[in-house]
């Protein structure tokens, strides 16, 4: 299976490159933190040398051993994948649910530089996420040169032409998705060329498309929305680099065409997948865009910082993205995170991972109702933009998926397939 080929091959890769990582910053440990750091570093990089030796026979995963806030939920998890009916008692690498053990690697990560003083705030992914953001310049300014044309006359825009931008953009960003470092194990896979050209032909590599419900709600929302009640998208974010600025910029035309009052953003709070958005990452994409040496970049970075100074943009973390947990426990996990996004009309998710925690990464039917997949998860009306990498897809046309199938066996997986998978709630 591809997960099978996801533990074997790709997470040994990350795990080689983190410690390479490591490895190289050694000076800069040494400069700003003495032998301390240097000391660390050798913890961190034995820590996870052991890591991939474990990973690699085979062995059973083993509780946490930190004092993160985090751990006692994790721990927990561990002993209900124990305890599942139809397991094999002790979870291993190979011979447990794909998606806890690689959700667990990362954990295990954070954990090799989070217990190591004083090199415990670095960011073995951030490297690899600012170089996609540097490699992807021309796509980044043929974007955001579109967008500050577009908004010249935004005002003047029937409600036709506003839907049109409006599936433009969320195009863009489902496509932006392509852009992933977990998926690629690092390597480069910055997007090149502008993306606006290739919408077009892309167009039946949309397996799902539901932006016509959308744009449905958001236009209902719109009409009805009083004095009290701001109309409120949420995006989860996926990966840092291209694709988060594509967001972003879908994020401020729904603020400029009015669609929609307040955005806010849910990101990762420790390093995540490689390439997934922390608190750090959007910041620092922003002020990247708004001091760059191009017109339109910047006076998108500087629009951005205004939105976030007015609070109609609004960033988030929250422990519960990082856990091993499908998104129907979240109620209860996290009912404080739950309670937030039930404020929202509307709930936009990115990528794959988003997807995998969405369906309870489970091997459904392809034809499985998507609402289904969702096991009463319905915070508020939510859609799905994601290319799909790893072998998890409902709610496609019966025969659809043996239909594609035939002709392209890899297209579970390939990233070359994308869904806006739309489900209106209760």
């Amino acid at each position: 299976s591809f997960a099978y080929f996801t533990i074997k091959d790709r997470l040994p890769q990350i795990l080689t490159r983190v410690i390479d990582t490591l490895h190289r910053h050694k000076n800069e440990f040494f400069e700003e933190h003495g032998e301390k750091g240097v000391e660390a570093e050798k913890r961190a990089i034995s820590f996870l040398s052991k890591l991939r030796n474990e990973l690699q026979t085979d062995k059973p995963v083993t509780p946490l051993e930190d004092e993160l806030p985090d751990s006692a939920l994790w721990n927990q998890y561990l002993d209900y994948q124990r305890n599942l009916p139809n397991g094999n008692g002790e979870p291993s690498w190979f011979q447990s649910p794909w998606l806890y053990v690689e959700c667990y690697m990362y954990r295990r990560i954070h954990a090799a530089l989070a217990q190591n003083p004083p090199i415990d705030n670095f960011d073995v992914f951030k490297e690899g996420k600012a170089q996609n953001f540097f490699e992807s310049q021309e796509a980044i300014i043929a974007l955001c040169t579109y967008f500050q044309e577009l908004l010249k006359n935004i005002n003047d825009l029937d409600e036709k032409q506003l839907q049109e931008e409006l599936f433009k953009l969320l195009q863009v960003s489902l496509w932006g998705n392509k852009c992933d470092l977990s998926f690629s194990a690092g390597e480069d896979s910055s997007q090149k060329s502008s993306p606006l050209q290739s919408l077009e032909n892309m167009i039946p590599y949309i397996l799902v498309n539901d932006m016509e419900k959308v744009w449905a709600l958001l236009v209902n929302a719109k009409k009805n929305r009083t004095e009290r009640s701001n109309v409120r998208v949420d995006i989860i974010l996926d990966n840092a680099g291209f694709e988060l600025v594509s967001d972003l910029v879908l994020a401020d035309f729904l603020l400029l065409s009015k669609l929609a009052d307040e955005v806010y953003f849910h990101g990762k709070s420790i390093p995540w997948y490689v390439s997934d958005t922390t608190k750090h990452d959007f910041n620092w994409t922003i002020k990247q865009l708004g001091s760059a040496n191009h017109m339109w970049m910047s006076r998108c970075g500087i629009n951005w910082e205004g939105n976030l100074k007015k609070g109609v943009w609004v960033f988030r973390d929250h422990m519960f993205w990082t856990l091993p947990h499908d998104f129907s426990s979240m109620s209860e996990v996290a009912p404080d995170l739950y309670a937030e996004l039930q404020k929202s009309n509307l709930l936009l998710f990115k990528g794959d991972l988003n997807y995998r925690k969405l369906t309870g990464d489970r091997k459904w039917e392809c034809s499985i109702p998507f609402h289904q997949a969702l096991n009463k998860f319905h915070p508020a009306p939510l859609c799905s933009l994601r290319t799909l990498k790893s072998d998890t897809q409902v709610g496609l046309k019966p025969g659809q998926g043996e239909q594609i199938q035939a002709s392209d066996p890899e297209w579970m997986v390939s990233g070359k397939y994308g869904v806006v998978q739309f489900d209106a709630g209760l």
